[in-house]
């Protein structure tokens, strides 16, 4: 069977083909009210119900004719490929874990007897130190095994964040962004995406570009998440500079883009450094073509930058004083840019946008997912002639991320202005 090989997202809205999700597996249960914080969860999740709620989602991408990958399914597709298997090893064993001469052997022991479909489950749901005794193995020498000071729990720790797709990799136009991330509990993810756009068939057959992000050096103060990324269309690209980006990753991506001609404008966006506005797209999210739902409170806060292509030097640069949606009105000639405001009074809104009621995954103009909780932002939009799918997010909105955090377009429409 031959497979699709386009790989390109033209826009935020336009109809969605492609799409990387991951469902909440071993990963999640590992999560304790000990351990949560540091794998950047506020509370643990009920796994049954969250995959469950999961299956709603991508059914309702599924109906609406977007094509849903796996990514537990493309690592095991990879794992097949000694190649590709060999790539994983070093660079899990060399760049990232830090486990030590002896129990990195003992790692890639346990793995090398496992199944692909199992291995890649260990891989992103993590191996305890009971598993790993449990091994026929003989044991490596290894003082970090012997005091555990690493982790009382874990041989290799989970990363349940794999589950927001959208901040490991993001595809802008014909290339894609695989990040270096802020934090040291999603680094593996990085290493992981990277494996399956190098070995997997999907991608290996496929023609993009790398526009940051494929080598073996973690940018350490050049990080980047998808979550801040956005591709307006028409050769702008927004990007958030908030905890999890930085300015020095925008400049490179930028530079990217300008030197293939693929953007003229690149548009940085500074953000608060909380929680609550981590990414972009907890902030504003676009909905149709001349339409955006905003949180107002930090929108009318913000200052935003716009860098374009200079002759002279690699980016020319300056603040913009006008309103953000005034100016891409004028950038995509759409007139006026209708902006739905986070729905209910000062605490309500608060209160839906901390539930991501403005994390909204769009999968053709005018149509959106995401999660029916946030009935007053819903309600806003359906005035506006949005139409919202809703789904359940009971469990997968304790997560801190909505339908657009936890998708991965790898194929999208352009912009049809």
């Amino acid at each position: 069977m031959k497979m699709n090989t386009k790989c390109y997202v033209g826009s935020e809205i336009g109809r969605l083909r492609r799409v990387i999700l991951h469902k909440p597996t071993l990963s999640l249960e590992r999560l304790t009210p000990s351990n949560c914080n540091d794998l950047l969860f506020d509370d643990v999740l009920d796994v049954e119900e969250a995959g469950k709620e999961h299956d709603v989602f991508s059914k309702t991408l599924e109906k609406e004719g977007v094509e849903v990958f796996f990514v537990e399914d493309l690592l095991a597709d990879i794992l097949q490929i000694d190649e590709a298997t060999e790539w994983l090893t070093l660079h899990e064993r060399s760049a990232y874990a830090n486990f030590g001469v002896g129990l990195s052997k003992d790692i890639f022991h346990f793995l090398a007897t496992k199944i692909p479909e199992e291995a890649a489950r260990y891989l992103i749901g993590g191996i305890t130190w009971d598993e790993l005794e449990q091994d026929s193995h003989h044991p490596s020498v290894s003082l970090v095994r012997k005091t555990r000071i690493n982790h009382p729990y874990f041989a290799l720790t989970p990363v349940p964040n794999v589950l927001f797709t959208r901040d490991s990799s993001c595809w802008i136009y014909n290339g894609v962004c695989v990040s270096p991330m802020a934090k040291p509990a999603r680094r593996r993810e990085t290493l992981y995406m990277r494996a399956i756009y190098k070995f997997h068939p999907m991608f290996r057959d496929a023609e993009f570009e790398f526009w940051y992000g494929n080598n073996d050096k973690y940018s350490q103060y050049s990080s980047i998440e998808g979550g801040d990324v956005m591709v307006v269309g028409k050769g702008i690209v927004m990007i958030g500079l908030g905890e999890r980006s930085t300015p020095q990753a925008v400049e490179f991506i930028a530079k990217a883009l300008f030197e293939k001609e693929v953007a003229h404008t690149v548009i940085a966006i500074e953000l608060p450094k909380a929680r609550s506005s981590m990414h972009l797209d907890t902030i504003l999210t676009m909905l149709d073509y001349n339409c955006f739902t905003a949180y107002n409170p930090v929108i009318n806060e913000i200052k935003c930058w716009e860098l374009t292509p200079c002759k002279h030097s690699t980016f020319s640069l300056k603040e913009l004083h006008e309103n953000i949606f005034k100016y891409l009105a004028k950038k995509l000639n759409v007139g006026e840019i209708k902006v739905i405001p986070t729905g209910g009074n000062k605490y309500q809104a608060e209160r839906e946008q901390w539930n991501d009621a403005n994390n909204v995954l769009a999968v053709s103009p005018g149509i959106v997912i995401g999660y029916e909780h946030n009935r007053r932002t819903i309600a806003l939009m359906q005035d506006a002639g949005i139409k919202v799918l809703g789904i359940p997010g009971n469990q997968l909105g304790r997560g801190r991320g909505g339908a657009r955090c936890m998708s991965c377009p790898i194929e999208r429409d352009d912009l049809q202005i």
